[in-house]
């Protein structure tokens, strides 16, 4: 079994991975860190939770070791689609470089730029950042990236989601030719193939697993929910997602709901506490000082439930998660591969459910298809509840039939006769028919309608109608008898 120590890491690197606990590499690690290591370019495919983020860190701190970084031009450059993941790699730079003198910058939106350049003026080995943030001191005059000595890209297919992909094209433009590459996603679309082509040399390919592959020991399913209507769909999902949460007791001991909108992450995040669950919204449109501490208190255990859209999907390492909830289904099968991976990291169990109203069926399509299998079905937990509801429902129009029939052929029967009902109504004859089936006379029968019109239902005159009453205005009085 390969171990750290084989894989010819400096010495205060190996030292730094010893003080972790950590051992054994991961595939990906054991993969990818000889290569880079040899100055390669590497390109490494795997799903996520397989330690991408340690296969280059570490290869990249053994590098950078010697040398020395001048003002504002880095000498490496780690590009992440999030803040939230920028903000994982630089933690992992400090647990791994601390017996090295290497300095570091962070560049991501949500920071003051004034501290930032303070950073980037004093120089710094390695360089952190979010294309947009990056580009934007780079405008401003504030960075140089032709002292870039490596290049690293992770989740590069998450950069694709975004629409990050002409800046990526973009910044490797202003990058040396000479730079080495190590490109890193979970799954390879072919936009993403067209840029390795483009821009990596010859490298050296590592797949620890079949593309868009989920971990074998993470249990998945998915519940087919219909709303009762269509303007209870909301209230009634809200309220699946509590029994699913509830269904699986102490073994829930945290977890992540994702949702495809941020307007739901709040929602939901806002249902949760009303009901009185330890729940927190994160997405993109909140502050990153809200972000890092209720991304702090999920990591420490202060917080049960974190409410996410697909920003916390990607790359964000938190061990113990035992549960994803998929409130909604993804638009893109290959985010229902990130959302999951959050949980069944480091060789743990994990459990991901799965909400699916009839919409978002053929979404639930694009997944088993791209997973190449069939997500299991699990029963709705609500199901024997909202059954009773809709048969008494059913059952209400019968009654008001009843009643009504039974008022009017009450009128009808004479005192000393039995009710009249659907089963022994009598035979209506010239003697017993009621007096309502006058109408059905010939209209042209002057006679009926004369005697008729100026009485009412209790047989007194009608005051104030006339024999000189043209004979259509009679007609619509029966009508309404």
């Amino acid at each position: 079994m390969i171990k750290f120590s084989d894989l010819n890491l400096a010495p205060k690197v190996l030292k730094a991975v010893e003080e972790t606990g950590y051992e054994t590499p991961t595939p990906i690690q054991a993969g990818a860190i000889p290569p880079a290591l040899e100055g390669r370019d590497v390109l490494g495919i795997a799903q996520t939770g397989t330690g991408k983020t340690a296969g280059f860190v570490l290869p990249m701190i053994s590098m950078l070791a010697r040398g020395r970084a001048r003002a504002r031009m880095p000498r490496s450059l780690v590009l992440c689609p999030t803040r939230e993941l920028a903000a994982q790699v630089a933690e992992n730079f400090d647990t791994y470089a601390k017996h090295v003198k290497l300095t570091k910058a962070l560049l991501i939106g949500g920071v003051s730029f004034r501290e930032q350049d303070k950073l980037i003026d004093k120089g710094v080995d390695v360089l952190i950042a979010t294309p947009g943030r990056l580009l934007d001191h780079f405008e401003r005059g504030k960075l140089l990236l032709t002292g870039v000595q490596i290049m690293v890209v992770d989740e590069a297919d998450r950069m694709l989601d975004m629409g990050f992909i002409p800046d990526i094209e973009r910044i490797f433009s202003l990058t040396p030719f000479t730079r080495q590459t190590l490109f890193f996603s979970a799954t390879m679309a072919p936009e993403i193939e067209r840029i390795t082509n483009t821009f990596l040399s010859n490298p050296a390919r590592i797949e620890v697993a079949r593309q868009a592959t989920t971990g074998e020991n993470i249990k998945q399913c998915v519940v087919m929910f219909k709303a009762s209507r269509r303007d209870r769909e909301a209230s009634e999902k809200r309220k699946l997602l509590r029994a699913l949460i509830d269904g699986e007791g102490d073994k829930c001991t945290n977890a992540i709901v994702f949702c495809n909108r941020k307007v739901d992450v709040d929602i939901v995040a806002k249902s949760l506490k009303k009901y009185g669950y330890d729940a927190a919204p994160i997405h993109g449109d909140l502050d990153q000082s809200q972000r890092t501490r209720t991304l702090d208190g999920f990591r420490e255990g202060s917080l049960r439930f974190l409410i996410a859209s697909d920003v916390a999907a990607r790359g964000l390492d938190v061990p113990a998660v035992t549960h994803i909830f998929n409130f909604d289904v993804p638009g893109h099968a290959e985010d229902y591969v990130h959302r999951i991976g959050r949980t069944g990291r480091a060789g743990r169990d994990g459990k991901a459910m799965m909400i699916c109203i009839p919409r978002d069926e053929r979404n639930l399509s694009d997944i088993e298809r791209l997973v190449e299998k069939e997500i299991p079905r699990m029963d709705n937990p609500l199901q024997s509840g909202s059954t009773p509801e809709t048969s008494d429902k059913v059952e209400e129009k019968p009654k008001t039939t009843s009643r009504r029939r039974s008022s009017k052929s009450t009128e009808a029967k004479p005192d000393n006769k039995p009710e009249v009902t659907q089963d022994n109504k009598p035979e209506v004859t010239q003697d017993n028919k009621p007096e309502t089936q006058a109408s059905t006379k010939p209209r042209n029968d002057r006679s009926r309608r004369g005697s008729d019109r100026g009485q009412d239902r209790g047989g007194k005159k009608v005051v104030g109608l006339g024999d000189h009453m043209p004979g259509f205005i009679a007609l619509s009085f029966e009508d309404r008898r």
